[in-house]
């Protein structure tokens, strides 16, 4: 298997770009002083992520992506846990493509 010498340096570069944004965030932070107001920002940028992930994908509205939606929200209603959640709706989404071809 032959491997192009590019997509490894790209991969590579992917893996220090995603480690120094990541390990500034943390150095960056020591500086700030945790707040109220800046703990409920910090807690709400993970459904911003989801949001802006999931938003393109249901505004298509395909059924493969609705089924997924209809299903995290089936799952959340019923346990209420994101991980049970985040499972049904993936475990839709890929029934549907798979039954659709």
């Amino acid at each position: 298997m032959d491997v192009d010498n590019g997509f490894l340096l790209a991969i590579a570069g992917m893996a220090v770009a995603s480690y120094a944004c990541r390990i500034g965030g943390h150095l960056l932070m020591g500086y700030v002083t945790i707040t109220p107001r800046v703990e409920a920002a910090l807690k709400a940028i993970p459904l911003a992520v989801m949001i802006g992930i999931v938003t393109p994908a249901a505004t298509a509205g395909k059924v493969p992506e609705l089924a997924g939606l209809a299903a995290v929200w089936l799952a959340m209603k019923l346990t209420g846990k994101d991980v049970v959640a985040v499972l049904a709706g993936a475990a839709a989404v890929a029934l549907c493509r798979f039954a659709g071809g």
